[in-house]
């Protein structure tokens, strides 16, 4: 549609249009869990915390030790996809060292 013409003296302002702006939301997170075993040395798991998951010595220890008291600890939170690949990591380190470490993701 053509707009109205205009007389010199007309100052009319063009108002934009606000837009609103759309919330993208956060994707869910996934627990990667570490299970204790019997044949799985604290120091490969220590080192796996500290390499996979970028933890300190000191954290890294303290994760292990909950693994190693409760049976399963949490080694980190992450979306799903990087859950996935940080749990397949751990699988073939586990594997190539002969270690029957399981690590599994799930839903927090």
């Amino acid at each position: 549609m053509a707009e109205p013409p205009r007389s010199p003296g007309d100052t009319a302002v063009a108002i934009p249009k606000t837009r609103t702006a759309k919330k993208l939301a956060k994707p869910p997170l996934f627990k990667v869990l570490l299970h204790n075993d019997d044949y799985t040395t604290m120091e490969f798991v220590v080192e796996v915390l500290r390499t996979v998951f970028h933890h300190d010595a000191e954290r890294a220890t303290r994760i292990m030790l909950a693994i190693h008291h409760r049976g399963v600890g949490v080694a980190g939170t992450y979306p799903m996809e990087i859950a996935e690949t940080k749990a397949e990591k751990v699988m073939s380190l586990a594997r190539a060292a002969q270690f029957p470490l399981l690590c599994t993701v799930e839903p927090e």
